[in-house]
């Protein structure tokens, strides 16, 4: 048999209190607030990912001296000599040049118009061009370098340098000439005269003074004027030829 329910007496006395009194229906309580100095979930940061990042771009600075277009040899691969040696364009610094460039060996060393061509070693002027008679209709290979001056190194060596816009006072086949005596100034003369100013420069053994096809280049000048530059003292040296 179903029993009902009857509130007793200390019960109902107690809700017709709550009521007399204005209690309301119970609140939820509150969460506690965020400590400060706490990041919510949303505010925290993310780690960074384990994907390496491009690294910045480096910050421009001065231009390089040189702009060699292989990796510079070391001194280690040249051998060193106690000849003195200068860079044939003073001051070196300003002075841009590459490998190569040529169908023979040679190399041409960019720089403004007017810049000193000196001697590299000590030695004896072999051969003067003072006049540009090169003829583009003609075009003789002889007379293509314009202004240039040649000498043989007391090395042993013969240094050439063509395209010039003048001849040095005192220079002249027979004279005596001192490591960073001037010979001459860069230009564009010859074949040259619609290109940027520079010096070609070419690196031969003696043979006589009229033999433009070898004084032009016979062996690649890069590597030394690469040790030149930084001061380093090496002598070129020529293949032994295969018997």
């Amino acid at each position: 048999m179903e029993r009902t329910f009857r509130p007793s007496i200390g019960v109902s006395a107690a809700l017709l209190f709550c009521l007399l009194a204005g209690c309301s229906a119970p609140r939820e309580t509150p969460l506690p607030p965020t400590p400060v100095g706490i990041p919510s979930p949303a505010d925290t940061p993310v780690p960074p990912s384990a994907t390496p990042t491009a690294a910045p771009a480096a910050t421009a600075g001065p231009s390089p001296t040189l702009t060699p277009s292989v990796i510079p040899p070391t001194a280690s691969s040249l051998a060193t000599t106690d000849w003195t040696y200068v860079f044939p364009v003073q001051p070196p610094e300003y002075a841009d040049f590459s490998a190569g460039g040529h169908a023979y060996p040679a190399v041409d060393i960019f720089v403004s118009e007017g810049a000193s061509f000196v001697a590299v070693i000590g030695g004896t002027v072999d051969f003067v061009s003072f006049a540009d008679r090169w003829d583009p209709s003609a075009e003789d290979p002889a007379v293509a370098g314009g202004l240039c001056v040649a000498i043989i190194g007391d090395d042993g060596v013969r240094y050439y340098g063509s395209h010039l816009s003048a001849i040095a006072k005192g220079i002249r086949q027979g004279a005596r000439v001192e490591a960073g005596r001037l010979l001459g100034l860069v230009g564009h003369s010859g074949n040259a005269r619609n290109t940027p100013p520079h010096l070609h420069f070419g690196i031969s053994r003696p043979t006589f003074p009229e033999d433009w096809e070898t004084r032009r280049g016979e062996l690649d000048p890069y590597p030394y004027l690469v040790a030149w530059s930084r001061g380093e003292n090496v002598t070129p040296r020529f293949p032994t030829p295969t018997p």
